[in-house]
């Protein structure tokens, strides 16, 4: 049988439920539990934040751009070995796009109920008393395949406002878990593409547990691992479910600071079909591995280290040698904008970039790119077979200022509308903004 588990969701966005989130996972840590983590939807941020406060790796399950079998698979596998599972969810709980994808439209709630876990709803009660429990009545009430097991009161202003709020939720029959009080040295730093990354905050482990003690002092840890149950989202054979092929045997890969945007699913898929993964940093001026049959720069911050990268002509040379060479060179959004051929950052100063394709982005003026892709492959790559579906995400504030190179793919919206995203080709060099995250359903 499976762990129990639990999905931690919220009414809307920026209702606490990375940090409560977090604070769950460490403080179920610190007992001496195994939690296994995840996060819905498409983000790069969270799930490097889940691990350090658990220790576990933390995989994505988006039903919009994952196959259903996908899903099952790397959820029968994580969980192998856990005491417990903790989904952190994504915007609102019922909250996703109007079409459905692969196996659903992309909410937290579509991931409820695939896996059977119960949710446990976190309220932001700030400047509100009842009227909490009439929004947690709602969710609990939405949908007949999602079970909400209780609630975590967040941004309690005191022990008065708590005494108004939690007895009308309970009053309900739903279960108020505990609370946490509105404290500053609680939140968490973000930037434009959510929050800053776990590696760049010097207090890490100690700002994790920090969080861990404001929830631990008012949830009730026992009632929140009661609450969870076993889940159904298994996969009798999860090794054979087919995945994203590796770009090459030997795969050098960006990763620093300003690439580090890697779904840890595709990572898993590469070593597991035989491919060898060998990092190098960009920052710190290496070149990719020149035995590599294939170098990868995934997304990130190149914007933040343009002056740096533009100076690192050990790693431009580098690849430039592998490319010339015939390797293919693949980079994915902010990787992409770095094998291009220049980069303008916000203070309108344009950096050379390593110019192997023609590619020149601007953050400058900043233009919101976002939302999922369904994209079509014009001709094989390491992304794979001319006419091949791909799933992805697009999410960046780069303006593109000139692409001379051949489209990739044909890329339309979660609605079917083509989107201005076709990536770039030159040769045995690609790159794409959006991020991939499966093959199409057969």
């Amino acid at each position: 049988m499976s762990p129990p588990g639990l999905v931690i969701a919220a009414p809307r966005s920026g209702g606490g439920k990375t940090t409560v989130a977090l604070g769950l996972m460490r403080a179920l840590r610190r007992r001496g539990h195994v939690v296994q983590p995840f996060k819905c939807g498409p983000d790069y941020i969270d799930p490097a934040w889940h691990a350090a406060a658990t220790g576990c790796e933390s995989f994505n399950l988006d039903t919009w751009a994952m196959r259903d079998a996908l899903l099952r698979a790397l959820v029968t596998e994580a969980v192998a070995g856990a005491d417990i599972a903790l989904v952190e969810g994504v915007m609102g709980l019922f909250d996703g796009v109007a079409r459905p994808g692969q196996a659903g439209r992309g909410a937290s709630a579509d991931i409820a109920a695939l896996t059977g876990w119960p949710v446990v709803l976190v309220l932001d009660v700030s400047g509100q008393t009842e009227t909490a429990a009439a929004v947690a009545l709602g969710c609990a009430r939405y949908r007949a395949d999602v079970t909400v097991a209780g609630v975590i009161l967040n941004k309690v202003a005191s022990g008065r406002h708590l005494a108004l709020t939690a007895p009308a939720v309970e009053k309900l029959g739903i279960p108020v878990l505990g609370a946490v009080f509105r404290d500053d040295r609680l939140a968490l730093p973000e930037r434009h593409l959510g929050l800053v990354q776990a590696v760049e905050r010097a207090d890490l482990d100690a700002h994790l547990d920090r969080i861990a003690d404001a929830v631990a002092a008012r949830v009730d840890l026992d009632a929140v691992f009661r609450a969870a149950r076993p889940g159904v989202a298994t996969a009798a054979e999860p090794r054979d479910v087919p995945r994203l092929p590796p770009p090459g045997q030997r795969i050098a890969l960006a990763r620093d600071a300003a690439f580090s945007f890697m779904y840890p699913h595709l990572l898993q898929a590469w070593r597991r079909a035989g491919a060898e993964i060998f990092p190098f940093s960009p920052l710190a001026d290496e070149a990719p591995d020149p035995a590599a049959d294939a170098v990868w720069l995934p997304g990130g911050y190149p914007e933040l280290h343009a002056g740096t990268l533009a100076s690192a002509e050990t790693f431009k040379a580098g690849l430039r040698a592998v490319a010339a060479f015939g390797v293919p060179v693949h980079g994915e959004c902010g990787g992409f904008m770095a094998i291009g051929a220049g980069l303008v950052d916000a203070d309108g100063v344009r950096h050379a970039m390593a110019g192997l394709l023609g590619l020149e982005t601007t953050f400058a003026k900043r233009k919101l790119h976002l939302g999922y892709r369904r994209a079509r492959l014009r001709s094989a790559c390491v992304l794979g077979d001319a006419g091949a579906a791909l799933f992805g995400h697009e999410f960046h504030y780069a303006v593109t200022l000139a692409c001379p190179d051949d489209p990739l793919a044909d890329c339309v919206d979660a609605t079917g509308a083509p989107v201005p995203e076709s990536g770039a080709r030159r040769g045995n060099v690609t790159g794409t903004f959006f991020h991939v995250i499966d093959r199409g359903a057969a």
